[in-house]
């Protein structure tokens, strides 16, 4: 079969190397696009990471597709509707970074609640003084964990070591939870009132879009920290931005943003504004965050540490193997199967 490997790197290809024989496998740099489709026409599957966005334009011009591999837990930026009525498997990640992405949420609300940039770049600059950098413990604060799935189980046994009361959300609470881990499950109205910190672990779909938005923001406590590492379509940037400028969120820690791959890419930014892709507005939007002086911004890196990116590829060549050997696994949702 041939199978094409997209946004690969240096350090993947000696996994997807075991797969070669006798099989044809082309390791590709660049995300896999409308642009570069068509050179492979011919692949029977692919495996893309997150920047790679397989709708309907691009998907067409694999006319040869069984398999999408993604090397990621999520797949909204696959058209699962397109791939059920092709008979295209989508094959995920379902688990490699929970205590991975769960030390970044913490690394990100330090760096906040300790103004960790501010002070290393006063050190730097020569300025050897704390004066004016007072920071806030996170001992005998309220954290709101939105989602408890791996990762979200994850910063609740952190935010435990820290001595901070932990509330949470979920739209199928697990009942054995809370006794287990020392937390109380809140209606979604009480947590925004409630918590010191927001951290968001849900995926992104239609009911999550916007998840926080004005309505939301308005009723957070004044000075709450929000910390997103999941999606950033789930959290409306311009009322994000309202709420940072009013002090009503004194903070927020922003592993992801909406149009990731257009902030990356000067010409797709302007392509796409041309051709009415995207609205300038939102894009505005994620530079402003990036520019503002309460946000700290990483670019989708929560992942990435050596052992969750040896985890990612290792399961990801497992689910080609598998698929090969007639024996499909990992499929993103047993509804995607043809």
């Amino acid at each position: 079969m041939k199978i094409a490997v997209f946004e690969a790197e240096e350090r993947e290809a000696k996994a997807f190397e075991r797969i070669k024989p006798p099989h044809l496998v082309s390791l590709v740099k660049e995300p896999l696009s409308a642009g570069n489709a068509a050179k492979f026409a011919g692949a029977e599957i692919v495996s893309t990471f997150i920047y790679s966005k397989l709708d309907r334009d691009v998907l067409a011009r694999l006319p040869a597709l069984k398999l999408i591999a993604t090397r990621s837990t999520g797949y909204d930026h696959i058209d699962a509707g397109y791939c059920r009525a092709r008979g295209i498997l989508i094959a995920n990640v379902p688990v490699y970074g929970e205590n991975t992405v769960a030390e970044h949420v913490f690394a990100l609300l330090l760096a906040i609640s300790h103004r960790l940039p501010e002070a290393i770049e006063r050190a730097r600059s020569g300025r050897f003084s704390p004066e004016g950098l007072q920071g806030l413990d996170l001992a005998g604060k309220t954290m709101g964990v939105i989602g408890t799935g791996n990762i979200g189980r994850h910063v609740v046994r952190i935010a435990k070591g820290f001595s901070m009361d932990v509330v949470a959300h979920d739209i199928h609470p697990d009942a054995q939870l809370p006794a287990a881990l020392g937390f109380r499950y809140l209606d979604f109205g009480e947590l925004l009132k409630t918590s010191d910190v927001i951290s968001l672990h849900v995926p992104a779909a239609a009911r999550t879009q916007n998840l926080l938005s004005a309505a939301e923001f308005d009723l957070m406590k004044k000075g709450v920290i929000v910390i997103n590492t999941a999606r950033g379509n789930l959290i409306d940037s311009h009322a994000l931005i309202m709420a940072l400028r009013s002090g009503k969120v004194a903070g927020a820690g922003l592993d992801v943003l909406p149009d990731e791959p257009l902030i990356r890419e000067e010409a797709e930014l302007i392509c796409s504004i041309y051709e009415g892709r995207h609205d300038l507005r939102d894009l505005v939007a994620g530079h402003i965050l990036l520019h503002m002086p309460n946000v700290i911004v990483t670019p989708h890196s929560a992942f990435n540490t050596r052992e969750a990116v040896q985890r990612i590829v290792d399961t990801t060549v497992g689910n080609i193997e598998a698929y090969l050997g007639g024996h499909p696994r990992n499929v993103a949702g047993e509804a995607l199967r043809p």
